[in-house]
């Protein structure tokens, strides 16, 4: 009987600490895997309010962008994403910033050429009147 009442506590530990997410951690959490979607089904309109005109957006091969290279690559055809499947993703707020790390398989086309990469990633986003924009972007190729 002992055990069934620390399981169940247990249980309800776990069940209540997945529930400590605050609105703003939901809000960008929300955002992050909405850009990858966006990028995938070619709503660049959506994905360029979602960018800082400011953003250093660095591949896991080193090739940084800005904004407009980002965009004009996805639009031109340059880069398209087939598919992006994140596997983990957690944030960290700071007043008017937030911090996304992450997981994911990243397949697509890129000059024409397929690539398929499980990359970890770090997305900085900053609060700018009201809305979260991406500011910065770092992705790794996972050994």
């Amino acid at each position: 009987m002992r055990k069934n009442v620390l399981l169940i506590l247990l249980f309800m530990q776990v069940t209540f600490s997945g529930l400590s997410q605050s609105a703003s951690e939901k809000t960008v959490l929300d955002l992050s895997k909405k850009k990858f979607d966006w990028m995938v089904n070619k709503k660049y309109d959506s994905l360029e309010m979602v960018l800082d005109d400011r953003i250093k957006y660095i591949h896991s091969n080193g090739w940084i962008q800005n904004k407009k290279e980002v965009i004009d690559d996805c639009v031109s055809g340059k880069v398209v994403y087939e598919k992006i499947d994140v596997i983990d993703a957690s944030v960290r707020l700071y007043d008017n910033s937030a911090i996304v790390t992450g997981k994911g398989k990243f397949s697509g086309l890129n000059s024409g050429t397929p690539f398929g990469l499980e990359l970890t990633y770090t997305e900085v986003y900053i609060k700018n009147k009201g809305h979260w924009l991406l500011a910065s972007r770092h992705a790794n190729r996972m050994p």
